[in-house]
């Protein structure tokens, strides 16, 4: 009986131990750090392909409705927390045109937005909800101007570093702890370059010359429970993966170990570049 009650405890200890190296995903800064609200798809806005936006979206985009702020009767919701779409990243690039929201757009409609949609709101004299009707839609449409193709999709909101002379040859994601990016190099020159975010204190993002030993277009951490898609692992359960909490709250979050990216059409092409057995470099 002894022997056996001993093995029933050592079991599920192991069981967690393999677990660990499955995959990774984000965890907050702080106690009460909210969870990143559920994606959404959606129908692109016409300025993704440089044509001129409606002042009022297709409400496909977003056939829920919920009640104003402070009217009756209950006004159509564009866009809000959850959504991610291309008319999502035309709504960043105007709020950050009108300065109410400063890093890249990144098609993802998580709290960061709707505190800059509140801002400017509150500067318009609009009610003040945080989500997107026509009304508000319209206003800012009128106080901006279409965003530029640089507006929508601009290199990175963090500047690059010099690369570490490790990235100079060959085909390297050279990840940066520093400058708090990834550039996705060949021979030494930077194709393409996104922002990222790492590891808590507590479970940091190894550094040192990795290779990437598979790829998976979508994943499901085993660990953690949690969606990893366009996964490049390359450091035992440590992945570069998009994250829609990167993407909803910023760096007010931090992953289990992975390098997340927070932008999902750049790492979706970025995917299909990386090729098993490219060399990662991550370094400060």
């Amino acid at each position: 009986m002894h022997r056996t009650s001993v093995i029933r405890r050592v079991v599920p200890a192991m069981a967690v131990v393999a677990l660990a190296a499955t995959g990774c995903t984000a965890q907050a800064v702080g106690a009460d750090a909210p969870s990143a609200p559920p994606a959404t798809a959606g129908t692109p806005s016409p300025a993704a392909d440089g044509t001129k936006p409606s002042a009022t979206p297709s409400s496909r985009t977003s056939p829920s409705e919920s009640p104003d702020a402070s009217a009756s009767p209950r006004k159509k919701v564009l866009m809000a927390e959850g959504t991610e779409n291309e008319q999502v990243r035309e709504l960043q690039a105007r709020l950050r045109q009108a300065g109410h929201f400063h890093r890249s757009p990144t098609s993802f409609y998580g709290s960061m937005t709707a505190k800059a949609v509140s801002s400017f709101q509150r500067k318009q004299n609009l009610p003040v909800t945080g989500t997107v009707d026509e009304a508000t839609w319209r206003s800012l449409a009128g106080a901006t101007r279409t965003p530029t193709a640089d507006e929508l999709r601009p290199p990175t909101t963090n500047e690059l570093d010099a690369p570490d002379a490790r990235c100079m040859t060959g085909r390297v994601l050279c990840i940066s702890k520093e400058s708090r990016t990834l550039a996705w190099m060949i021979d030494g020159k930077v194709v393409s370059a996104m922002d990222v975010r790492f590891g808590s204190v507590n479970t940091p993002t190894r550094e040192g010359i990795f290779k990437v030993d598979r790829k998976e277009r979508t994943w499901k951490s085993t660990l953690y429970h949690s969606d990893m898609p366009y996964s490049m692992f390359f450091s035992r359960g440590q992945a570069v993966h998009y994250s829609s909490d990167f993407a909803a709250r910023g760096y007010n979050g931090g992953s289990h170990g992975c390098v997340n990216v927070r932008d999902k059409e750049k790492l979706a092409a970025l995917f299909d570049q990386v090729k098993v057995g490219d060399k990662v470099v991550v370094h400060w």
